[in-house]
């Protein structure tokens, strides 16, 4: 019994501050959960490291392309503007500090425009600021020469070159990307992208690691673009290809860039979005005419026998189509989101066959509503004059179409998608042709019954037209949602009317079209499309310009219309070019996502509020003894995270001791993110393990 008190006695210090934490679980409800303490260097140097980048900018194409990045992931940094005569000295002081005796970096990484951007005691600043920390710095575009442990192999255009990520870059931040990508060559006019070709040459104590070679248009020669130059305890990811914010090349490359800037542990969030939204459905759509280059019915009324035309002048999906647009969902793994108008179905009568075929299958399908009959919700428009322009009372004040009229569109809808069994989110809306919200130059102010009868109706999202308004904007109690327009027309069934407008729209009038794009700033004049020119050129463009929104964060849906899924189902073949290329570049780990109506709102939402927040340094967040601490200084905020694969939420620390919560976030891209609500001073701790 002696012995036994003795052993109680002479307990380690270890023992009985567990039993001592084992306590206060208990009082927080958590008995009987494993206790876990993280090991610790006992001689390493504690050091906190604040979630934040420095961008020193020279309005370089190469730091705004990366400054791009940032701010599409919701990634925070400082700005440093190096033309700027009144800016802040880069200092010791200004880079780092202590917090409660630890030495802090206020930065986590550094951009550059290049390796030279500072000189004299602010470089000596930067560079000690880089080694104290392990800080990584990104020199966003230089030359492939000895001060970054290189020499040039080749210079020249890269338009078109062939680019491969090393399995040392999959390792170190691009590991979401298959492999094999190519450089920008979107006009064979035009020299787009300029880049030097390195090959390793350091002094001995310092390596050089490619991340990203090329290969010289034609073959040959092949060389680093992007690779760490590891030197005097410093790391500087060098990059030799010149890239603006919009090259789809940039895009897929960008969020690796991040990743290794801030060796994956950063606030922000990213996923690749890919929703269609197919309007109109149930409504038959007027047809181009293309011998009077016009739309039967809306634009012309060519006054022709209807048995000599060889089509009819409407395009109404079939129950075939039905069945097409089943089988392409179920093999490719997406959703398009059918956006109807009941009032069509009413007037092809009781026994119409698309009804039947869409409500027979309609566990299949995401519906939207697009209004019952789908008419003008804007002002009363008048047709006298071409263009048209808004109507005007006695008094000469605008007409606008009734709050009553509005709210009879929105419900009746809804009440026969109802009748019919449909699973429908009555809070999600369309209006057709996105009338009701501003639309230059006619009407440069919503409709002001628009909003008064979304509240009314219990709309909380209704779209708009992402060529007109590319930001989320409040209409009364609602929300708008940006949709990005496909340039494959509403009024063509055929490969042959989509290729006859396209030509009409897009050539001179000396090469028979309408001379538009000649005096369109905006638009430019090709030479006419022949037989192959929907395949051949626009499904490649269409497409490419559907994949970079893809691949650019952005949750905006995409819309065509019910007349394309009809007849040569034109829509397809663009819809099949965005995914297989995406699924060529992007692994399976980096699926595409296919967000609903409302979850594209909820996304907008949440970045909105989160540069908000940024901008107003709301969140401190800082990595410390691998533990990310997240604290909200304002009001509840969801705040976007993303951190190495092997992270764990903490759920409680008592003491030292930790009491981990899980795997955080899911995971996408080799890495594991998400969006957490923190209520007003709420705070979120994470494990960052190797």
């Amino acid at each position: 019994m002696k012995s036994s008190r003795t052993r109680a006695k002479t307990m380690s210090g270890s023992s009985k501050s567990r039993i001592v934490v084992a306590g206060a679980l208990a009082l927080l409800g958590l008995a009987g959960v494993a206790l876990a303490q993280p090991a610790l260097a006992a001689d390493a140097p504690k050091q906190r490291i604040d979630l934040r980048a420095l961008v020193l900018d020279d309005a370089s194409t190469g730091v705004d392309t990366l400054r791009a990045q940032l701010d599409r992931e919701g990634v925070p940094y400082d700005v440093l503007n190096l033309a700027d005569g009144g800016r802040p000295a880069i200092t010791a002081a200004y880079l780092a500090d202590s917090v409660s005796g630890v030495r802090r970096a206020k930065y986590q990484g550094v951009i550059v425009p290049n390796e030279n951007a500072v000189t004299g005691a602010e470089a000596t600043a930067l560079a000690d600021f880089e080694r104290e920390f392990q800080i990584r710095q990104i020199d966003a575009y230089t030359f492939a020469g000895a001060n970054v442990g290189l020499t040039n192999a080749w210079s020249g255009v890269l338009d078109g070159a062939a680019l491969q990520v090393t399995d040392a870059g999959k390792a170190a931040g691009f590991g979401y990307l298959k492999g094999a990508l190519t450089v920008d060559d979107r006009d064979a006019s035009v020299s787009e992208s300029f880049g030097y070709l390195g090959a390793a040459a350091v002094a001995a104590g310092a390596t050089f690691t490619p991340m990203v070679t090329g290969t010289k248009p034609g073959g040959g020669t092949s060389g680093s673009l992007m690779g760490v130059y590891a030197h005097d305890g410093r790391e500087e990811l060098v990059v030799t290809l010149a890239a603006n914010r919009y090259q789809t090349h940039a895009l897929e490359l960008g969020h690796g860039l991040i990743t290794w800037l801030t060796k994956g542990v950063h606030l922000g969030y990213t996923r690749n979005y890919f929703s269609v939204h197919v309007d109109d459905v149930f409504l038959p759509d007027d047809r181009w005419d293309t011998v009077h280059n016009c739309t039967v019915g809306d634009d012309c009324n060519p006054q022709r026998d209807p048995a000599t035309l060889p089509y009819n002048q409407t395009i109404r999906m079939t129950k075939d189509d039905v069945d097409a647009l089943i089988a392409w969902q179920n093999a490719r793994g997406v959703k398009l989101d059918v956006v109807f108008n009941g009032g069509g179905s009413v007037e092809a009568g009781a026994g119409d066959p698309l009804t039947a075929a869409v409500v027979a299958a309609k566990g299949q399908f995401r519906f939207i509503n697009h209004t019952y009959e789908h008419p003008y919700l804007g002002c009363v428009q008048d047709f006298t004059v071409t263009p048209w322009r808004c109507a005007t009372d006695a008094a000469g004040q605008t007409r606008w179409v009734s709050q009553a009229d509005i709210t009879a569109q929105i419900k009746q809808n809804v009440d026969w998608a109802k009748g019919k069994g449909l699973t429908l989110d009555a809070s999600e809306l369309v209006t057709g042709e996105h009338s009701g919200l501003k639309t230059l130059p006619q009407m440069p102010n919503d409709n002001p019954n628009l909003a008064p009868a979304l509240n009314a109706n219990g709309v909380k999202y209704v779209a708009s037209d992402a060529s007109r308004e590319q930001t989320a904007r409040p209409v009364g109690n609602a929300t708008t949602v940006p949709r990005y327009p496909m340039n494959i027309y509403y009024n063509v069934a055929t490969v042959a009317e989509e290729v006859d407008e396209y030509n009409w729209l897009y050539t001179s009038t000396a090469d028979g079209g309408s001379g538009i794009c000649a005096n369109n700033p905006l638009s430019t004049c090709i030479s006419p499309l022949g037989a192959s020119g929907y395949a051949n050129y626009i499904v490649p463009l269409e497409s490419r310009i559907a994949y970079d929104h893809v691949v650019s964060a952005s949750p905006a849906p995409h819309y065509a219309h019910q007349s394309n899924l009809a007849e040569d189902r034109i829509l397809y073949p663009v819809l099949d070019a965005v995914l297989a290329r995406y699924r060529a570049t992007y692994t399976t780990a980096t699926p595409v996502v296919n967000p609903k109506f409302a979850e594209s709102a909820l996304q907008n939402r949440r970045q909105a509020a989160w540069t908000a927040a940024v901008q107003s340094r709301q969140i401190e967040a800082y990595l410390l003894d691998g533990k990310v601490t997240v604290t909200n200084k304002g009001n509840a905020l969801d705040v976007p995270m993303t951190m190495p694969s092997s992270t764990t939420l903490i759920s409680a620390s008592v003491l030292g001791i930790e009491v981990s919560g899980g795997p955080f976030g899911e995971p996408y891209g080799g890495e594991r993110s998400a969006w957490r609500s923190l209520g007003k001073s709420g705070q979120q701790q994470l494990r960052v393990t190797s």
